[in-house]
């Protein structure tokens, strides 16, 4: 007699991204280490085992029933499925990086096996004579990126285990409390309060606040609250379909990657300091700028024009990081690649910053992505369809090690990662600061921006016509 294996319910939203995949756009989170000197196949296997498998999300399949999915522990599990190695095949007068560059970009294009733990590490272990590459595919059900960063950290060199906890083991990613005790429920108890305090509850309102002396401060803060829940979905449901440029349209299965040069972080903060704005500020400024340099390049109009991003937010303690699992919001911020002017360019992504600050738009849609993960796939689907008609791209922001990291002895140079669009979203903006440097990286659908390098080139001289203003501005003590 045979037992079944350990098994455990997906949560709500994790369920959502896993019934996300279509066959255009896969939820795979991608990244890519340069190290160097280059690193064997057993070394990185036997890491591996003694990190990443401390996790027993990665020893785990997924089964999809028709009430959602659970993990299964993977019984046939094979480290040599998940880890492997290959050899870049150079096309005539291409360059290791671009070849690389090309790999990336159709295996994220390729299905995780669905029989099997869904995430797979693909090492080029000679790139150029002197580095090695390793490619990470991960879905997007395992966890976000805040988790999935803090994760591949620990199996770092001098990484910290993943802290023991009792029946969840390493991970603890059940959202089925937390989301109706952390979302939901404030959600409905402030839309409550609000609607009570608006219409013909406004009287009766005030009414009562007048025979009970002042008003609180908490009682204020939940009408402010309340208010702002009640403006938040509104803005979200009459949210008018995005701009339409070249960089909407059908999403295709094939993709192009690309990602720049570090620029330094120092600099980056001085521009921000000069002008006001945080680092977010300027980086999302450049990206503005540089996507709009693009396509009028290609000859469009960009007068006025001004495209939606939708930006991912963290919804969980950073103390918590490790925990696998989705807990994040997303909100839609609008980038002005219509202004050509880099000040005023900037000054308007800041404005555009601030109107989000005291949104709930992260729990409500946090909120959406638990419940869709309850209905059927094709409601699923239309919800998804609804949120790629928004919007045109999907933009992260990542803070990474201010050191550059070690990984089996060697150090790793260089890392990027991209997010996955959903539905038929085909830009996925990424930012990350490592080792004291900034760089931008790109996926994108074939069909609608074949060549993202044209973008990622013009990332710098954004940039650097704002350092250049920067260093030109009147400092404090000047005459």
């Amino acid at each position: 007699m045979t037992t079944a294996a350990p098994s455990e319910r997906m949560s709500r939203v994790d369920t959502a991204w896993l019934r996300m995949d279509s066959d255009a756009n896969l939820m795979m989170i991608v990244g890519v280490w340069l190290m160097a000197p280059r690193l064997t196949l057993a070394e990185l296997q036997q890491r591996i085992r003694e990190g990443l498998l401390a996790y027993r999300r990665f020893r785990q399949k997924v089964v999809e029933d028709a009430a959602g999915a659970s993990w299964v522990t993977d019984t046939a599990f094979d480290i040599g499925h998940h880890v492997q190695r290959e050899t870049l095949n150079l096309r005539k007068d291409e360059t290791p990086l671009a070849a690389l560059k090309r790999r990336v970009a159709e295996l994220a294009s390729e299905p995780l096996d669905p029989s099997h733990p869904l995430w797979q590490f693909v090492l080029i272990e000679n790139l150029d004579g002197e580095h090695s590459a390793l490619v990470m595919r991960i879905h997007h059900c395992i966890g976000d990126g805040i988790a999935l960063t803090s994760v591949m950290l620990s199996i770092a060199d001098g990484g910290k285990a993943p802290p023991r906890r009792k029946k969840l083991d390493a991970t603890d990613d059940d959202d089925g409390d937390w989301l109706s005790d952390t979302v939901i429920k404030p959600l409905a108890d402030l839309a409550q309060k609000a609607i009570a305090a608006t219409g013909q509850g406004l009287g009766k309102g005030l009414e009562m606040l007048s025979h009970s002396g002042s008003p609180t401060a908490a009682t204020l803060d939940a009408g402010r609250m309340g208010l702002q829940v009640i403006n938040d979905v509104a803005a979200l449901a009459l949210m008018p379909d995005d701009s339409p440029t070249r960089l909407k349209g059908r999403a295709t299965r094939g993709k192009r990657v690309a990602w720049s040069d570090p620029l330094p972080l120092d600099a980056v903060k001085l521009v921000g300091k000069v002008f006001g704005g945080s680092i977010n500020d300027v980086l999302l400024s450049c990206a503005a700028g540089a996507i709009g340099a693009y396509l009028r390049g290609k000859g469009d109009d960009t007068a006025g024009l001004h495209i939606r991003a939708m930006v991912p937010v963290n919804l969980r303690p950073l103390e918590e990081a490790y925990k696998l699992g989705n807990r994040f919001g997303l909100v839609p911020l609008v980038l002005p690649i219509g202004i050509a002017n880099p000040i005023e360019r900037l000054l308007e992504v800041r404005a555009r910053m601030a109107e989000l600050k005291g949104s709930y738009l992260p729990v409500l849609t946090m909120g959406v992505l638990a419940l869709s993960g309850l209905v059927v796939k094709p409601v699923q689907s239309a919800i998804t369809s609804l949120f790629a008609k928004k919007t045109t791209a999907v933009m992260t922001n990542v803070p990474g090690p201010r050191e550059a990291i070690r990984f089996c002895g060697r150090t790793v140079k260089q890392l990027m990662f991209w997010v996955p669009q959903s539905g038929d979203i085909g830009v996925g903006v990424s930012i990350l600061s490592y080792a004291g440097g900034v760089q931008f990286g790109l996926i994108t659908d074939a069909r609608m921006c074949p060549d993202p390098e044209a973008i990622i080139e013009r990332f710098a001289p954004e940039f650097e016509k704002l350092l250049w203003l920067a260093l030109m501005a009147p400092w404090p003590g000047d005459e």
